[in-house]
């Protein structure tokens, strides 16, 4: 008896509860307010049977990709020239950074603005072997530079396929900072294809791998490796106002370096293709006027003339959908995607023109609409011989200083043309009163030159003619 009235008593409390209370509601962060979904009312979606399947896997292991990584990962010490002008009366200061070894034979990959303007480059293996290195090439428009020591049989690492890593993936960080010896961290793939606009003029490439894998200063140059143990990019910066990590790193993607890396080794410089355009990011509303389905894709604004874009046929209006069967989204991954070719190299452009898609065969040009590809100059004599190395000036140096000719890159301390104060920077326009307009003839009339030599030129920014006059052989 006492059991039920216990139980008429509950059930009519339950009753009146809700007669009087109403429907609950509850209060979203974002201040609105909703009705209460009891769990059983939501069950059907969270036992509803999905049309694809996987495999829910163990924590991720990272073990085997830090063993593979951190013996290839190497401590850079650069010495740079700073300030004082060009009597040699500039202080050195050190630059230190991180690399990779990306062949047993002692090929090193790090960041250009590691070793940027450096007279003595110093690279410390992960068991503390030091080297000296030798600055192969340099391109500053990807960020990227190689450098080479003379050792064999050294740990090296693997390029893995940076088009295949997906947004949500685990990736590690590794560098080895000059005080901390080799760090590993580990952190996901936060986006692609992002552009900081960090890397300086117009035919600069930025199309970053975003992550959350902690990468403070000194890891610059340093490998984003997946849990393979693939180098899938070369960490390159941070967005940061404390100038210490805050959980955005950028890294270099592994396909663009590897032709950067290609080119220097080959050529001395990068070969970089052009499509000949002007570009923006497609946005909604004009996707809608032209009767896209989304704002996947990039607008060309204008085309150059007699450029690689102007031959196909392509026209200011176009929508670019996609290059080589790969889709392109937005600005940065066409120009990431471009600039893994070399003039000569054809490829094919789909695109978005009145309603219709089309596909084009595109013959990619350099610069100055040319399909040639630049000879390769060797500059090991005048290294050894003289003591200095000599590059081509790009387009965009010979157009702020309007000077044709040769830039001396690099100078040996103790060589005979460090004897003469000559500084790297200067532009060589004459040898022995020959006009030289780049370094293959540089090196032609030096080779031809008996003994004696006059080298005339300038530097960027000084007005006055400064000539060096010394003997090719002490």
């Amino acid at each position: 008896m006492l059991f039920a009235v216990s139980l008429t008593s509950s059930a009519l409390t339950v009753f009146l509860y809700q007669r009087l209370e109403g429907p609950g509601r509850v209060l979203w962060n974002n201040g609105e307010t909703g009705e209460v979904r009891y769990a059983g009312l939501v069950d059907k979606l969270f036992n509803a049977r999905s049309t694809s399947s996987f495999l829910s896997s163990s924590p991720t292991d990272f073990i085997m990709a830090a063993e593979v990584s951190t013996p290839a990962v190497v401590n850079i010490r650069a010495l740079l020239e700073s300030g004082g002008g060009i009597w040699g009366s500039g202080s050195l200061t050190g630059s230190s950074g991180s690399g990779v070894i990306m062949s047993p034979d002692g090929f090193v990959v790090t960041n250009h603005h590691v070793v940027e303007n450096s007279r003595d480059i110093r690279v410390t293996l992960a068991d503390k072997r030091q080297y000296q290195a030798k600055l192969v090439g340099s391109d500053p428009s990807t960020d990227i530079a190689l450098l080479k020591i003379e050792e064999f049989d050294l740990p090296f690492m693997l390029f893995g396929n940076s088009d295949s890593i997906r947004v949500g993936e685990w990736v590690l960080a590794v560098g080895n900072p000059f005080n901390l010896e080799s760090t590993v961290t580990a952190g996901i793939v936060s986006a692609k294809g992002r552009n900081i606009n960090i890397l300086g003029g117009v035919t600069s490439i930025e199309s970053f791998i975003q992550t959350d894998a902690a990468v403070n200063p000194g890891n610059s140059g340093g490998a984003l490796v997946n849990t393979a143990g693939e180098l899938i990019g070369i960490n390159t910066a941070i967005i940061t106002e404390s100038g210490s990590y805050e959980g955005y790193s950028f890294a270099v993607p592994s396909n663009l370096v590897q032709k950067v890396l290609r080119d220097l080794r080959e050529y001395g410089e990068v070969q970089r293709a052009f499509l000949g355009v002007n570009i923006e990011d497609l946005d909604s509303e004009v996707a809608r006027e032209i009767g896209l389905p989304n704002a996947d894709g990039v607008r060309v604004t204008r085309i150059n003339n007699n450029g690689a874009a102007a031959d196909a046929g392509l026209k200011a209006g176009d929508i670019i959908l996609g290059l080589n069967n790969a889709r392109v989204k937005r600005t940065p991954e066409l120009q990431e995607y471009v600039g893994r070719f070399r003039p000569g190299d054809r490829i094919n452009v789909e695109y978005w023109r009145n309603g219709q898609k089309y596909n084009v065969n595109v013959l990619l040009k350099d610069l100055n609409n040319s399909t040639k590809v630049a000879s390769f100059v060797k500059g090991d004599e005048l290294e050894s011989d003289l003591g200095f190395e000599l590059r081509n000036l790009s387009r965009e140096e010979q157009q702020r200083t309007h000077i044709q000719g040769a830039m001396v890159s690099s100078i040996r301390r103790g060589s005979i043309v460090h004897d003469t104060n000559m500084q790297p920077g200067f532009i060589i326009t004459s040898v022995n009163g020959n006009r030289v307009s780049d370094i293959s003839e540089t090196m032609e009339c030096i080779r031809n030159a008996y003994n004696s030599l006059v080298l005339d030129g300038y530097y960027e920014g000084e007005p006055d003619l400064y000539s060096y006059r010394f003997r090719k052989h002490n």
